[in-house]
């Protein structure tokens, strides 16, 4: 008969704290035991263990809180980070963003020439396979702990007869005072959804296999509701919750 071959390392770690956690040894809102720990307890290096917490995490039974390690997962634990969503208008004439965080360009983004996919031709009103602007950026602040990908989306059509006819325009946000000064008093909607990241974006924002991603599309539109451009944001979806203001 063949012989059983062992079971991974990893595979021994996620096995050993999934059944403390079902059994109730480890309760939920609770701290697991360190890296450092269970590398001993399992005589393994400390990426084998997160190999192992990897798998929990994918499973919904573990989440990572940033500075203060691995908790097993509660229904009514709060995120390490809330990011206010909006835009608003100082009165300098200015646009920030509501979370009020400084976003630093890894690399400046330089624009490039898409046709529009028919997804997003179809929010931004245009024909699919138009010409667009378009610009790609990974930012990240607080010293790199925070990142997220930036892309903007310029349709050829808006820019007629402007001064951006035979020049790209800058990428968002300071897009928004460029279509302001060609006469657009701005307005903004936002679409929210998760889904799985690909390869490189799980790369660039640093997520964890099993982790997904938050996109965010936010359609700039004139007051008129005629869209004129568009915004999509990648998010990590672990340890963050978006929140947004309602008017009564």
């Amino acid at each position: 008969m063949p012989t059983e071959q062992p079971k991974a390392k990893y595979r021994q770690i996620a096995d050993h704290l999934r059944e403390g956690i079902l059994d109730g040894t480890y309760p939920a809102g609770q701290p697991l035991p360190s890296e450092e720990v269970l590398a001993k307890q399992f005589g393994v290096t400390r990426p084998t263990v997160r190999q192992g917490i990897a798998e929990l995490r994918a499973a919904g039974l573990v989440e990572v809180m940033m500075g203060r390690g691995m908790f097993v997962r509660s229904p009514h634990a709060r995120p390490s980070l809330t990011r206010p969503r909006g835009v608003r208008r100082e009165p300098n004439g200015r646009y920030i963003e509501a979370d009020g965080i400084r976003w630093e360009h890894a690399e400046e983004p330089v624009a490039t020439r898409t046709d529009a996919p028919l997804a997003l031709a179809d929010l931004l009103r245009i024909p699919p396979g138009e010409p667009m602007y378009t610009y790609d950026v990974l930012e990240t602040a607080d010293r790199g702990r925070l990142r997220q990908l930036h892309r903007t989306y310029v349709p050829f059509s808006v820019l007629l007869g402007t001064k951006y006819e035979e020049q790209a325009p800058p990428p968002a946000p300071h897009l928004y005072q460029a279509l302001a000064d060609l006469g657009h008093e701005l307005h903004f909607t936002e679409y929210v959804r998760t889904r799985m990241p690909l390869p490189d974006q799980a790369q660039a924002l640093r997520v964890p296999e099993g982790v997904p991603t938050f996109q965010v599309l936010r359609v700039l539109m004139e007051k008129q509701g005629k869209p004129l451009a568009l915004e999509e944001f990648h998010l990590p979806g672990d340890s963050l919750e978006l929140s947004y203001g309602l008017l009564a």
